[in-house]
């Protein structure tokens, strides 16, 4: 017997290394919902099914929303209990307003940190930046996978619509947060409605050390994600998914523009990436 436990204690640091050098897969969700417009038959109450299947079917580990309003976060609350929730309404840091929300699945992650702030010259309270037309924030959380211990955080926002002092600063604002957040090295996933097309010269700070899940997935599209509820006549990206970390690897991308159940599941199609973290 205690040759067994002394083998036991001599093999446990081999076996924690085994596991820490473990890679995982995440798969991420970024959705924007479409607030709570009157939009006829493409109204909340006609297509919120298609968003409990789509998530259903797809299950993703965390998904980021945007636009969502305090009725969406409830519906899906109660047709996807495994997920927790993270975020604030951005006119009153409460439940005012849309939600740059977070949910991610407590069975296999626990909630390490968290945070909102505003893109705006005073990102730690309630204020709207620049020129933009609305509030506008960022999400985060820091999450941990119970089974092997890694790490990674991600962050989730949607940027102003026509304010372009607006998009340009708060992507700056965005690489800072994330710099001084998730320091250097740690996995980052960044999500959202950035309200401007690949290419757009808003990127390239972030360009800069982060790397795009369209273009560099190892399975990949390139659909337009903006719909329009079926009143766009030309392909629109609008929603895009980035990622950094020298241990991380995008496996797959892709535009969830499939049936759910309703015409139309937003006037957004969801984006999925499937990241490795090494």
């Amino acid at each position: 017997m205690k040759k067994i436990f002394f083998l036991f204690f001599m093999m446990l640091p081999f076996c924690q290394a085994v596991v820490a050098k473990q890679a995982i897969d995440v798969k991420i969700i970024s959705y924007n919902i479409r607030t709570l417009a009157r939009d006829g038959s493409n109204s909340w109450q006609y297509r919120n099914h298609a968003t409990a299947t789509m998530l259903h079917k797809h299950k993703p580990d965390a998904f980021g929303l945007q636009e969502a309003m305090v009725p969406h976060l409830l519906y899906i609350d109660s047709v996807c209990p495994q997920y927790a929730r993270v975020g604030v309404g951005r006119d009153d840091g409460l439940k005012g307003g849309e939600f740059m929300a977070i949910y991610y699945n407590t069975e296999r992650f626990d909630l390490m940190d968290s945070g909102t702030f505003w893109l705006s010259e005073t990102p730690s309270k309630v204020s709207r930046g620049w020129d933009a037309v609305c509030f506008r924030t960022a999400t985060w959380v820091k999450l941990k996978e119970k089974k092997s211990g890694k790490e990674f955080f991600y962050f989730n926002t949607h940027f102003d619509h026509k304010g372009r002092t607006a998009q340009t600063e708060s992507m700056k604002l965005i690489v800072q947060k994330i710099k001084t957040i998730a320091g250097k090295k740690a996995p980052v996933i960044l999500g959202g409605d950035f309200n401007v097309e690949p290419g757009d010269s808003i990127f390239m700070p972030l360009e800069k050390f982060m790397h795009s899940a369209r273009c560099e997935a190892l399975k990949r599209d390139d659909k337009g994600t903006f719909n329009h509820f079926g009143k766009m006549t030309r392909k629109c990206i609008l929603d895009h998914l980035f990622y950094r970390g020298r241990r991380v690897e995008c496996l797959e991308y892709t535009t969830l523009d499939g049936d759910y159940g309703a015409p139309f599941i937003s006037d957004h199609y969801p984006i999925e990436a499937v990241y490795r973290l090494k």
